[in-house]
Parts: C-alpha cells; structure tokens; sequence
C-alpha cells in the first residue's frame, strides 16, 4: 500500500509529491497522458510561488532557466507599476515557460524518491476505513491501495467525477486561441501592429516563444467550442482584428481555452483531496492558474504528511479546504472581473478607465497587487496580532535567512526572547534563538509552509499552539 496517491502529473501533483517526499511519506504519481504536454499555458511564477520555491530550495534552478520582469500590468492588463516597497525579497515575476516548470517540478519529485508512472489513467476509486482503492484504465494492472488519494487531475478531473463533488460556476461564454508558430511579417510590423490592436483588445498578442523564429500568438477565437484549433482559425482571426495575418505558419502545437468559472463545492470527501484546476478554473488573466495550484500543494503537503505520520492534531487536514478554497473564491471573483474589464462594452470600458484613475493611489495598487501575487493571504488562525495568518517575508536572521532554514520542511519557532522552548516538539519544530533587528515582535511560531499562527513572549500560550498545530508533546522516537 503507498501512504498516497497522487493523480495528475502536472506542477499541482508534483510539487505535492515534493513536499509529501520531504516528510518522508511513500508518494505515487499517476499521469493520464505518456508524454508531458507541449502546450505553454502559463508563463511565469508570481511573487509567492518564487518565495515557496525559494522556502525550499528549488528557486535557483527556476533562475537558470527564467528571467525576472517587474511586477506591473497584471490586472487586466491595466500597466501601472507596482509599488517599490512590497513586502517581499522577490519583488519580481520569473518568466519562465510552463513546460519548464513542470520538467524542473518533475525532475525534483523524482529526486526526492517519487514514483511516477505516465501513462496511467484512473477509471476508478472505492474508499473504506484504511484506504482507497484505484482502478486503472490497464485491466493487465491489478488495483493500487494507497491511504489517501489527491486529484490534481485538472479542469476535467477524473478524480473529482468518481467523487460525485459539484462543480458549479459559469461555463466559457469566450474562447481564446493560443499556439506557437513561425512568421514572416517583420518584428517592426508585429510590433507597430499589435500596439495598435492592444489599444482595444487585451486578448490580443503576438511576442517571441523562447524558440528562435517561433512565436506565442494570442487571438480571440470567433466561438466556443470544444473543438481543437487548426491554423487557418488563427489567420482568420488575426486578420479579423489586426487586418493581417502576420504569415503564421509552421505551427509547433494549437490550443484554445475559455473563460469558465468554477469551485469545487468541496475539496475532501473522506480520505480523497482536490487541489489545483480540479478544484477551481478560471480565466487566465492575471496570470494565477499555475499559481494557485502549487500553493495549494504547499498547504495540503504538511498537512498530510503529519496524518500520515501520525502527529496530526484533530482537525488539521480539514483546515486545507477551509483556508484554500476561499483563496480560489476570491480568485474566481477577481478574474471574472478582470475578464470583464477586456471587453469593448461602453460599461466595463467606463469601470476601467475609473480604476486605471484610482490604480494611481498607492493603496489601490498595493491592495491589487498583492490580491493577484498571493502575499497577502491570510488565514484564519485566530485573532489577534495582525502578523498572525500572514506568511513571514524573506527576512536575515543570526543563523542565515529564514527561507534557508525552513528547507527541512519543519515548523519554525523565531525566539527573540531567548527564554522560549519547542522540547516535546523539536522533532517536528526547529528553534532560532534571536530574530535580530527585522522582526518587530518577541517571537513568532510558523509552520512548514511559512504563515505565522502564533505571536508573543510566554511558553504557556506558545505550547497551545504548538498543540493546535503539531499535535501533542511528546517527543516520537
């Protein structure tokens, strides 16, 4: 029997496999299709997916094959620059193609001692009190056991359909087409051209893939469908906006995606978990798809990992669904509206042309800004100082930066007060005596994915969190 089962080999199921390796819990992945995708659906990673990648110890790689950009321009597609002080030491998108995100995600899940098998597609799950059982679409592979399965099989997601959970939202009422191919207009034309049509239409793009002479080309498409694209769609529907079809030719691969809206009504029944696009879809703008998914693997892999290696408190793998799916709510609502503010209609032009007026205030930018990069996220873990539910920024401490020393995957006790004490926990929390001059608090207790839960300067408070968050005190041989 594995401890899980992951279904869907793309970066939800793969950083998941990660984070589950690092607490040395047994991990399978099972990915439908032989091949990775060639589609580039996402092009870079936001403020918090850097810092995570950087919390454990991935960011480097990302850099070699990546490049950073400012942050500016990413609510829909409105080009203010973002404030010069976010609260980050990442204050910059890494552009980097999806097909290399999900090969390094891959490569490192492997490294960590991932089995991943290609090729395999589930048919079916049966659950009962020690584990579920998955059905393979091979007759000639008997039936896998595995004590907890989580689906990131994406926006079709098997694994959300055998569970019967409801996934209620829009359907896509647009179609975009998007695909790699060469061309023969000139870059001063490509470039004089779609400055001109972006004036008007956002969805609307011509720029280089990475490839020499090979190109990323965005259009409208002229209707849903769920039929794939073929390269006469493009040049009918770049001539139709820009009055030319730029001579694309040569294609290296097609798609269309649409602006559907949905949220899973649930994102656990019983010993099955939902994360990334099976959980949530939505439009593309602002670039949080990928996104989202990934730090929804950052929060499920502790979590379950601590079930699986039996200092779980009660109550902690349910806090996965109530602390992420209201980060995909609000997701959803800021990219239907996002999406709105694209179109031509005289009403949601008015609306953009107000907010690109109030984008001008700090606090407005600020507050969008961090909406669509993720670091202002907070979770529900209690009232009181405003840190608590907060991830913790990048910050010099005396022992090395706090990113370096949250690699282990442990929670992390930061005592200033040089009194305080994890022994009962130290198995599962490390202890940084002295915060230095960044922190304006005593001490401060985060877990393994970063956020603070716990603020103050006495032992007894700080052992009912550590209760609450990493189970009882008794050091586990």
């Amino acid at each position: 029997m594995f401890d899980v089962i992951v279904v869907g080999g793309g970066p939800t199921g793969m950083m998941l496999a990660s984070e589950l390796r690092l607490q040395g819990v047994g991990v399978l992945v099972l990915e439908r299709d032989p091949e990775p995708p060639p589609y580039v659906r996402s092009l870079g990673l936001h403020v918090r997916s850097i810092e995570v990648m950087d919390q454990r110890g991935l960011l480097e790689r990302f850099l070699e094959h990546g490049g950073k950009h400012p942050v500016r321009g990413f609510f829909a597609g409105i080009d203010k620059p973002a404030p010069a002080d976010l609260d980050t030491a990442h204050p910059y998108v890494l552009g980097i193609p999806q097909t290399l995100t999900d090969r390094l995600l891959a490569d490192h899940a492997a490294e960590v001692g991932a089995e991943i098998r290609r090729g395999s597609a589930v048919t079916g799950l049966e659950q009962d009190d020690d584990g579920v059982t998955v059905h393979l679409d091979d007759a000639s592979v008997p039936p896998l056991r595995a004590r907890f399965v989580v689906g990131c099989d994406g926006g079709r997601s098997t694994v959300r359909k055998l569970l019967g959970v409801g996934f209620p939202g829009e359907p896509s009422t647009v179609d975009t087409l998007l695909g790699e191919m060469e061309v023969t207009a000139s870059p001063d034309e490509i470039t004089t051209i779609m400055t001109e049509v972006r004036r008007t239409e956002k969805r609307f793009g011509l720029g280089p893939s990475g490839t020499p002479g090979v190109f990323r080309v965005v259009v409208p498409a002229a209707d849903v469908t769920s039929a794939p694209p073929a390269l006469d769609d493009f040049k009918r529907q770049l001539t139709a906006y820009a009055g030319t079809d730029f001579g694309v030719h040569s294609p290296r691969w097609l798609s269309r995606f649409g602006d559907a809206t949905r949220l899973a009504e649930h994102y656990r029944v019983g010993r099955v978990f939902l994360a990334g696009d099976a959980a949530h879809v939505h439009p593309p703008l602002g670039g949080q798809g990928l996104n989202l998914g990934i730090q929804d693997a950052f929060n499920l892999g502790w979590k379950l990992a601590a079930t699986v290696n039996g200092w779980a408190p009660d109550g902690l793998l349910d806090t996965y669904e109530t602390e992420r799916r209201p980060v995909a709510a609000d997701v959803l609502t800021n990219t239907r509206a996002q999406m709105l503010l694209t179109t031509n209609e005289p009403g949601p032009q008015a609306v953009r042309q107000v907010l690109t007026q109030l984008m001008d205030f700090d606090e407005v930018n600020r507050y969008l800004v961090e909406k669509v990069t993720a670091i202002s996220v907070r979770y529900d873990v209690g009232e009181g100082h405003p840190l608590l539910g907060r991830r913790l920024r990048d910050v010099p401490l005396p022992q090395g930066r706090l990113y370096e020393l949250m690699r282990t995957g442990r929670g992390l006790l930061l005592d200033g007060t040089g009194k305080l004490s994890v022994d009962g926990w130290a198995d599962r929390v490390g202890l940084v005596a002295g915060t230095g001059d960044e922190l304006d608090v005593p001490a401060a207790l985060l877990r393994p994915d970063g956020h603070v839960v716990w603020v103050g300067d006495g032992q007894r408070t700080l052992e009912g969190a550590l209760t609450r968050w990493f189970g009882g005190g008794t050091v586990r041989g």
